[in-house]
């Protein structure tokens, strides 16, 4: 005991040395990192996204429900299609970091899937909606693209799940309102967006026909309607090759653009 009491204090002096140096030492890196680390711009409310692997400024705004021309101007980015890994960019308005590479997919094909890209027997899908009227198509929307479809329904419908599977994400955000995601077998999920309400929550197994939200017209939006989509590999792809023909949305829909002609 008197031994190892003499031990501490004979040291005593030189750990305070080595750990007053190891303080200056680290002061002096950090501020060398602050300097050598980006600014980013807080002008008013929001929070600091860091970019992940597979990100970039288009998908992360459309996350965020802000476009990517407003994040690089508010950010002072030179080349906005250039961000890096680890990069902080300043979300405005932002509440909470986004899972981006859940929420949005990495791109998107106009092209019909070839015959081997389709689920087969019981993974087939089935419409969202029992009935309905198609507003809007995939495809170029202005400057930006639309990587789903619009449906037109009343206030309350049902959403049904397109296929079995588990839900990767059940939440809001600001462009597309109450959205659940759904992951399914073979790479593919669907997407449910502008809710009224949400049912189900991340985690749920669920199966194809269930009730898993209400048509709604939260986010931003012209009526109440639901957004659709269909991912494989989360590149987004057209619902409509996916969806079973002759159903009551495409015949609803005919009849509308029928009756504008007339």
């Amino acid at each position: 005991m008197v031994e190892r009491m003499g031990v501490n204090a004979s040291g005593a002096r030189h750990t305070r040395a080595r750990a007053a140096w190891a303080a200056v030492l680290m002061t002096a890196a950090g501020c060398s990192a602050t300097m050598h680390e980006p600014k980013v711009a807080v002008p008013g409310p929001g929070i600091v996204h860091e970019v992940r692997p597979g990100e970039n400024l288009y998908r992360i705004g459309k996350a965020y429900g802000i476009s990517d021309r407003e994040l690089a101007r508010i950010n002072n980015l030179q080349n906005p299609d250039r961000v890096a890994v680890g990069q902080r960019i300043f979300i405005p308005g932002g509440q909470r970091v986004l899972p981006v590479n859940v929420i949005t997919p990495k791109r998107a094909i106009v092209d019909a899937p070839e015959a081997h890209e389709f689920p087969h027997g019981e993974g087939v899908f089935i419409w969202p909606l029992a009935s309905g009227t198609l507003t809007s198509t995939f495809g170029p929307r202005g400057q930006s693209f639309h990587d789903g479809i619009d449906i037109s329904g009343a206030p309350g419908t049902a959403v049904h799940a397109a296929r079995d599977g588990h839900v990767i994400y059940s939440d809001t955000l600001r462009g597309y309102g109450n959205v659940v995601i759904v992951e399914h077998e073979g790479g593919y999920a669907t997407v449910y967006a502008h809710n009224e309400e949400n049912l189900v929550h991340a985690g749920d197994r669920i199966r194809q026909g269930d009730t898993i939200a209400r048509l709604g017209n939260s986010g931003r939006t012209s009526g109440p309607n639901l957004h659709f989509e269909v991912r494989k590999d989360n590149i987004a792809r057209n619902p409509i090759y996916f969806l079973p023909a002759g159903h009551a949305v495409a015949r609803e829909t005919a009849q509308h653009a029928e009756d504008d002609a007339t």
